[in-house]
Order: C-alpha cells, then structure tokens, then sequence
C-alpha cells in the first residue's frame, strides 16, 4: 500500500484528501505544518506528497522548505504543489526546487488523483549524486 503525505493548514484539505485517498488505497498522513511534516518526512518514506505552498497566514517559503527536505531526505517521492496561491513565477521556483506538478486550487479530487496516477506510472528520476 503506497504511503501518501498530505500538507495543508487547511483542516478541510487534508480531511477530503485523506478520506478520497484512503479509498482508493493509499496509507494516507496528513500534517498542517512545517514542523510536524519534517518529523513524519524523517520517520516514514513517501511515494507523494500532496503540499500547499503557504502553511499559516503570514508564511510564504513553508512549502518550497518542504520541497527541498523531500528531495534531502528521498529523492524519489513525487511532489504536488496544490497552492492557490500560484504565480508562473512561484511555480518555476517550486520545480527548481523538486516539484513535479502544480496545481491551483480549488481542484477536483478526481483531478488530483490523475496526476498522482501519472506521476506514479511515470520512470523515477535518477537521484543527483553529490560529487
């Protein structure tokens, strides 16, 4: 059973998620910050991990942190940034820094799970080597 992160301060989100993902047999964790992601990220490996860019009010960078420890700790997992916040410039920075796929919001989660099915069927990337 493939193991699915969610990440959205929305409690709305990560609830719809977690249900619709369930069902359609994914291990589905959801975190709404920052700091509870990074300890499930070091604790359990990822096939995807669903992500809002902004956790909180005020926080811009929260999402593209997330990204960049994704790719430190398992350079394999697919990430969605599902943000309603894009911008073709925010986007181009999300997939400088690993993403796979952006979406705005709202999106159906019928959407959402073609793209994880895609991403799930497509190669994996070969993982950068540190020289």
């Amino acid at each position: 059973m493939p193991r699915l992160l969610v990440v959205d301060d929305e409690e709305s989100i990560c609830f719809s998620m977690s249900e619709y993902f369930s069902l359609h047999g994914f291990k589905v964790d959801t975190a709404r910050e920052l700091e509870e992601a990074e300890k499930l990220l070091e604790a359990q490996d990822y096939k995807v991990i669903i992500q809002d860019l902004r956790l909180g009010a005020t926080r811009n960078s929260d999402g593209l942190d997330i990204i960049k420890m994704v790719r430190d700790l398992n350079r394999q997992a697919k990430i969605i940034v599902l943000t309603a916040y894009g911008s073709s410039d925010v986007e181009d920075e999300a997939r400088r820094c690993g993403a796979d796929a952006f979406l705005r919001k709202p999106k159906p989660l019928s959407q959402v799970a073609q793209v994880v099915e895609g991403l799930l069927e497509s190669p994996p990337k070969e993982a950068f080597r540190h020289a």
